[in-house]
């Protein structure tokens, strides 16, 4: 059994990577205001700092992947 194929398989799921963060540019960004904001200083982040945050990122992101999924699938 070759690894061969678990590589190329990686590698197309890490090229989608920028195609995803687009898709969830607005999430993204305001994750990232989140974590500026609660990170002046030498203030480090703390977990739970901006969960509401991230979960809408993940929420958005699983949604993203789950359509390429979805699309993948009718192909295949």
């Amino acid at each position: 059994m070759s690894g061969t194929n678990v590589w190329t398989r990686s590698r197309e799921r890490m090229r989608r990577f920028p195609e995803l963060f687009a898709q969830c540019s607005g999430e993204a960004a305001a994750y990232g205001k989140c974590v500026t904001a609660t990170t002046t200083g030498r203030q480090e982040l703390r977990k739970d700092l901006c969960v509401k945050e991230f979960d809408a990122l993940k929420t958005c992101i699983v949604t993203a992947v789950s359509g390429i999924l979805q699309v993948f699938h009718h192909f295949v």
